[in-house]
């Protein structure tokens, strides 16, 4: 009796950090402790879960011994291996690894409710409709997620489409909706062990049918969405199981991941039905006006003493930053800036990178106070009165087209105001185009000039031009 009640406590304890936890993820400033406290609330949840031993007989101990011995060696293997690739991961695999853990999220809970349904024991109905539901909600999750992964990893290179694919969509998720009620109805009797694998294919099929054809551009939406169903499933589970401190963190998480998923969709002027089931976002979109005017290259060491003898200066960044590795330089440009006096803020849209917050992390990670980190809505309005603008491998976020070219396919998606800047600064690897493949209207206005090259390269010249300046 005393471990049960030790298992409620610990349970509720493990609730309350998971809420604390996540309040402290709001501000970067203390976003590390809150992490480390829903890590520690996990622990406390995982360790509950044994203490159920103490209130068993002998004989029940040792039949639970094999679990036991599969249940430790499962927290090992997975304990170590996500400390190991945790510790290794480069940044710009940092959305791979958490359309990963999403996934793995998912696939726990969708294999919790396949032991639920494997069992004989009798199970109300309203537990097993639960258990089903949290079942196809998470095997979505799971396949998703890996579709999602692959496709953020260059695995997948193109979006998969066919004619009526939406139809077969439909209905695969139909007959796994159906084929689930069988196997609750059913359930204990012969035809329901078969049901329930039929559901298992279909519910996972379904994920994967339902990621191929997203673009890669609306990747981050994507996984904030499968974070959301990972949570969710997670809280039915936790319902069919009675457990609290599942059910809190599942309804945490997905309610976060969902509002997330939402603020998201609206940053970039899109439904969340658009994103899922509309064809932008896969390299070679279609509309825009014609271009007029030409892209003009400057030289490294010429946008340096531009910024250097600038009042304000506001550097953008983007994922080409992450993938050249090049936020340390970055500070170190930075700061020989606010030595000169120069003022100097960082912009970051709400979907810049492959992830919701990447060049928060990103940043972060180089060291950048967050006291010159704006979002969008905090700094746009100061673009008019910025002497040079800095953008660095980033392309949608800026265009131009978003705000004057209604037949562009971003029409209508907020973007950081870097056109309305004195002069600004483009630094790009070539000429192509964005993830999205919409042209860059930026690119051919008249106060633009590119730097070409690799972020790294061209900001480590930056850096000695400034120097040199001082010298």
């Amino acid at each position: 009796m005393l471990a049960q009640h030790l298992t409620g406590l610990s349970g509720l304890v493990a609730a309350a950090l998971f809420i604390f936890g996540l309040k402290r993820m709001a501000s970067p400033a203390s976003a590390l402790s809150g992490i480390v406290l829903a890590g520690v609330g996990m622990v406390v949840a995982v360790a509950a879960s044994f203490l159920i031993l103490f209130d068993l007989d002998v004989a029940a101990r040792d039949h639970l011994a094999t679990n036991l011995a599969l249940a430790l060696v499962a927290l090992a293997l997975g304990g170590g291996w996500a400390w190991r690739r945790g510790g290794k991961v480069e940044m710009t695999a940092m959305p791979q690894m958490v359309a990963l853990y999403n996934g793995m999220g998912g696939g726990a809970a969708a294999a919790i409710a396949a032991a639920g349904l494997a069992g004989q024991e009798t199970t109300g109905p309203l537990l097993l409709a639960v258990t089903v539901i949290g079942a196809l909600i998470g095997s979505i999750s799971l396949t998703g997620s890996v579709i999602a992964w692959a496709k953020l990893d260059g695995r997948i290179a193109k979006p998969w489409r066919f004619a009526g694919q939406r139809l077969v969509n439909a209905t695969v998720f139909v007959a796994t909706v159906l084929v689930g009620a069988a196997a609750v109805a059913l359930h204990g009797g012969p035809d329901g062990a078969w049901l329930a694998g039929l559901f298992f294919v279909g519910a996972l099929a379904f994920g994967i049918l339902m990621t191929l054809p997203i673009g890669g551009a609306d990747m981050p939406v994507v996984i904030s969405l499968y974070n959301a169903f990972t949570g969710l499933a997670v809280g039915l589970e936790g319902f069919a199981l009675q457990n609290p401190a599942l059910m809190i963190a599942g309804m945490v998480v997905g309610s976060a991941g969902t509002l997330l998923t939402l603020l998201m969709a609206k940053a970039m002027n899109r439904s969340l039905a658009n994103v899922l089931f509309s064809n932008f976002g896969d390299g070679a979109a279609s509309g825009g006006a014609a271009v007029h005017g030409e892209m003009k290259a400057s030289d490294a060491g010429d946008a340096a003493i531009a910024m250097r003898y600038a009042s304000s200066v506001i550097i953008i960044p983007g994922y080409g930053l992450a993938v050249a590795q090049a936020q340390q330089k970055l500070y170190e440009l930075v700061k020989l800036l606010q030595a000169a006096e120069v003022d100097v803020k960082f912009a970051i849209h709400p979907v810049a990178g492959r992830m919701p917050g990447h060049m928060n992390v990103l940043l972060a990670e180089a060291g950048v106070p967050y006291d010159i980190i704006f979002d969008m809505d905090e700094v746009n309005a100061d673009f008019p009165n910025t002497d040079v603008a800095l953008v660095i491998g980033a392309n949608d976020v800026v265009n131009p087209a978003a705000r004057t070219d209604k037949s562009s396919p971003i029409y209508g998606m907020p973007i950081l105001d870097a056109d309305k800047a004195r002069q600004v600064y483009v630094i790009k690897r070539g000429q192509g185009k964005g993830y999205s493949g919409v042209e860059n209207l930026l690119f051919f206005e008249e106060n633009c000039s590119m730097v070409y090259g690799d972020a790294q390269a061209v900001l480590t010249r930056m850096v000695q031009a400034v120097k040199d300046l001082g010298a």
